[in-house]
């Protein structure tokens, strides 16, 4: 397999879901995380993001995007981050964008 290229089957073992930011809260010692709760239509989550030199916790709370709900857990400044919220950046990462979907969709929705 050519370096960088996945393969279909890869592609498909990745879960994105439509989800719902409920509630944005600041960690302590941590200049650009924050500690977010997600809804996923069934179930809710809690994860951490580097978007606070991007977004106020008022521009973030009720926003849905677009999560990556399979990724293995991992326990960033004590908290346990079960999901990756999908964004896009330029170059230098002075400014990212939330990956939204077209229109309101129901939240849990699989993105193929």
């Amino acid at each position: 397999m050519v370096e960088g290229i996945v393969s279909f089957s890869d592609w498909q073992k990745l879960d994105l879901k439509t989800a719902e930011i409920l509630e944005v809260e600041d960690i302590d010692k941590a200049d650009k995380l924050y500690k977010l709760k997600i809804d996923l239509g069934t179930e809710t989550i809690t994860l951490v993001a580097g978007l606070k030199p991007y977004y106020n916790k008022q521009e973030l709370e009720g926003k849905r995007v677009i999560v990556f709900t399979n990724l293995k857990p991992k326990t960033i400044k004590g908290i346990e981050s079960k999901g990756m919220i999908l964004a896009v950046s330029n170059s230098d990462k002075s400014e990212v964008k939330l990956l939204q979907t077209d229109g309101v969709v129901e939240l849990g929705c699989k993105v193929s």
